[in-house]
């Protein structure tokens, strides 16, 4: 069964064309180098709504959140 409880922020770096995973906004504010690629406060990303149909872009980075498709496992 699955269960679809976990966010993920997923982040693709323009110049590298990488892409880098966090567990939540939180976590990805952690980072010092995704700081720098993103440009804004913390709480000024909070508000932005972040979504997968609505994504944060500017000219470094494009960020989505989502949901982490996962499984149910029975102890």
């Amino acid at each position: 069964m699955l269960k679809h409880n976990r966010t993920i922020i997923h982040v693709e770096v323009k110049d590298t064309h990488e892409h880098l995973y966090f567990g939540s906004a939180a976590a990805m504010f952690e980072d010092a180098r995704m700081r720098d690629l993103l440009r804004i406060k913390y709480q000024t990303f909070r508000t932005k709504r972040v979504s997968d149909q609505k994504p944060f872009e500017n000219e470094y980075v494009i960020v989505r959140k989502g949901n982490l498709n996962t499984i149910n496992h029975h102890v």
